[in-house]
């Protein structure tokens, strides 16, 4: 191996530790804020902001479109093995523990891979979970965008031996809940019980 290879290996290496080390202290001060410690206030007025994308339907949405109400916005992808379709199901079961306070909430997919995920493919997928939960894409600069203003993590992990659209998303999984002016109001861990985040979003539509 040419010590050009060697050096590029190295720089790689440290390249991905850092972008673990960040993602791990992203989540730690996300699991604090989702947790309920006094750091919460602080770190929610730090996180979300204006944006722009287009939803399942081909229609453009922003910030501004779910006036009066509170999203709960989940990142992620329509090829996600494992967290995406577990999160979108607690969700799902989470509207229908609210019974008729689910029309007070408006839940949202956002895709971190605009290059598969078309509106229509949303349109498929979120279905499959609940007809309530509506799909977001946009531009990759657009993504990107809302990503950073949320502190979501995301990074594409190309196969091995596959073709163009043969890759995964690695990205962080936890669920953003606004208040009723779309303002971040709580972040909470994946995993978190369907039963639990219904009590979460009740809390929210009291305030």
């Amino acid at each position: 191996m040419t010590p050009n290879k060697i050096r590029r290996g190295i720089l790689w290496s440290l390249g991905a530790l850092a972008i673990v080390a960040l993602a791990g202290l992203v989540g730690w001060q996300l699991q604090r804020v989702g947790s309920g410690h006094g750091v919460a206030a602080d770190a929610l007025t730090k996180l979300g902001g204006p944006w722009s994308l287009t939803d399942q339907t081909g229609q453009p949405r922003t910030d501004r479109s779910f006036p009066g109400k509170v999203q709960v916005m989940f990142f992620g992808y329509r090829y996600c093995p494992d967290i995406c379709p577990t999160e979108l199901q607690a969700i799902a079961e989470t509207l229908d523990l609210l019974g008729a306070d689910a029309s007070q909430i408006q839940p949202l997919f956002i895709s971190i891979d605009p290059q598969r995920d078309t509106p229509a493919a949303l349109a498929e997928y979120t279905a499959l979970f609940d007809s309530r939960i509506l799909g977001l894409t946009g531009t990759p600069d657009q993504v990107a965008a809302m990503a950073t203003a949320f502190r979501v993590y995301y990074a594409r992990i190309e196969a091995k031996d596959g073709g163009a659209d043969d890759y995964l998303m690695d990205h962080s999984a936890f669920v953003y809940l606004t208040d009723r002016t779309g303002a971040v109001a709580g972040v909470v861990p994946p995993g978190t019980k369907p039963a639990d985040l219904a009590g979460i979003i009740r809390t929210r539509l009291k305030s």
